[in-house]
């Protein structure tokens, strides 16, 4: 009996199987991913919805800018895991963090707003 195929096969069907406790950490940094995006998600709602003493402009761009790193934290998650698992896979060296700097750059903005806002 053949065993069924994994999706997505770009990833599964490459290289050997690597080590599971490898597979199982990456996951786990997957799931940080996804806690963070939900944080970023729910930071935008509540700047959206918490009356704040700054302009409406200014909130809802900060509101925006969360929503929108929450949103794309989710997305270079998976990606981020896809291309570590498939270089695990091939035996290559993992990949670089980009997301890890986009999602850094963004929260700075978002502070930066937030500070001279108050200013």
């Amino acid at each position: 009996m053949e065993a069924p195929k994994r999706w997505p096969g770009w990833i599964y069907e490459t290289g050997d199987e690597p080590d599971p406790r490898f597979s199982l950490a990456n996951e786990r940094t997957f799931l940080a991913w996804i806690r963070t995006s939900l944080a970023f998600l729910a930071a935008g709602v509540a700047v959206h919805a918490v009356p704040l003493e700054i302009s409406p402009v200014a909130k809802k761009v900060l509101a925006l800018l969360l929503v929108v790193l929450g949103i794309g934290a989710a997305v270079a998650s998976w990606f981020r895991w896809a291309f570590a698992e498939r270089a695990m896979r091939r035996g290559q060296p993992l990949p670089m963090g980009i997301p890890t700097i986009v999602v850094a750059v963004g929260l700075i903005c978002a502070g930066l707003m937030l500070f001279l806002v108050d200013l």
